[in-house]
C-alpha cells in the first residue's frame, strides 16, 4: 500500500481526526513564510524583530506598517487545494482543524469553527485591554497605528499572537481537548518549531492516535509520524481524498 493509499484508508476509518497545519499550506498560496528572505523595504529586518510586544512598544508605527503590508499579500492570495481538501475532510468525518496561520485562509477555503492559535492578521486589538476595534472605526480614524477607542493609553494592534506572548488559555484548551479526542492526525505543512503547537501530535500519540505528517521538508517531527509523505499539501490530500472517493 502507497502513502496516499495508507493515508486514505486511515482517514476514511477514523472517527474524529485533527488536522494541525502551519505556514507551508499558506506558502503554496503564495505567502511568505516568517523564515523566508523578506522582500524590499523589508529586507533589512528580521521579521522575529518586528512581531513581539518589544518590537511594538519601541517602534509602534513601524510594526504596524510591516503587518499593512502583510495584511496586503494576505489579502492578494487565494485559498489552494490543501484548503479546500481539508474543507472537505470535514465535511466526510468529524474533523477539528487547528492552525498557526493568522491568514484566514481557511476560512475562505469553507472550513468553520477553525481553532487559530496565533489570531488573525485580520483583526485588530486594543494593545491594553484587547478588546476587538471595529473596522468602521479604524477606517474613519487613521493613524500608523491610530489610538485605541478602548483605553485612553491603548494603541491599536495586529490580532495577532506575537513572539514572547502566551497562547490565550481557552484556545490551547480548546487545540489540547481535541488532540486527546482524535484517533488520526495529521501535521501539514508545519515546521515543528514553535510550541505548543508542535506538541500537539506528541498528545494525541499518546492517546493512541494515528500520526501523518504531510510536508515536502523533513522536520523535528519526522522521526515520530507513523506515516511520512513528503510532498506538498496541495498534491497529497486532494490525491488522498480521490483515492478516499474511489475506494
Amino acid at each position: 500500500m502507497n502513502a496516499i493509499h495508507e493515508l486514505a484508508t486511515r482517514l476514511r476509518q477514523a472517527r474524529r481526526v485533527l488536522v494541525l497545519t502551519g505556514a507551508g499550506i499558506s506558502a503554496e498560496s503564495g505567502i511568505a513564510t516568517f523564515r523566508d528572505a523578506q522582500s524590499g523595504l523589508w529586507a533589512r529586518f528580521r521579521p522575529e524583530d518586528l512581531a513581539t510586544p518589544e518590537a511594538f512598544q519601541r517602534d509602534p508605527a513601524l510594526v504596524w506598517r510591516w503587518y499593512a503590508w502583510r495584511r496586503e499579500q494576505v489579502a492578494e492570495a487565494r485559498p489552494n487545494a490543501a484548503h479546500y481538501a481539508v474543507a472537505e475532510l470535514a465535511r466526510r468525518v468529524p474533523t477539528v482543524l487547528v492552525t498557526q496561520n493568522v491568514d484566514d485562509l481557511h476560512q475562505r477555503a469553507g472550513s468553520v469553527d477553525a481553532i487559530c492559535l496565533h489570531g488573525s492578521i485580520a483583526r485588530t486589538l486594543c494593545s491594553v485591554t484587547h478588546r476587538d476595534i471595529d473596522a468602521d472605526w479604524l477606517a474613519a480614524n487613521p493613524g500608523e497605528p491610530p489610538r485605541s477607542p478602548h483605553h485612553a493609553d491603548g494603541l491599536a494592534r495586529p490580532g495577532v499572537i506575537w513572539f514572547g506572548e502566551n497562547l490565550p488559555q481557552n484556545v490551547l484548551e480548546l487545540a489540547c481537548d481535541a488532540a486527546r479526542a482524535c484517533d488520526v492526525i495529521l501535521a501539514v505543512g508545519t515546521s515543528a518549531m514553535v510550541y505548543p503547537a508542535a506538541g500537539l501530535p506528541s498528545i494525541a500519540q499518546h492517546h493512541g492516535a494515528w500520526f501523518a505528517e504531510i510536508n515536502p521538508q523533513a522536520t523535528p517531527l519526522t522521526p515520530q509520524a507513523d506515516l511520512v509523505i513528503a510532498a506538498p499539501a496541495g498534491i497529497a490530500l486532494p490525491a488522498a481524498l480521490t483515492v478516499w472517493k474511489e475506494s
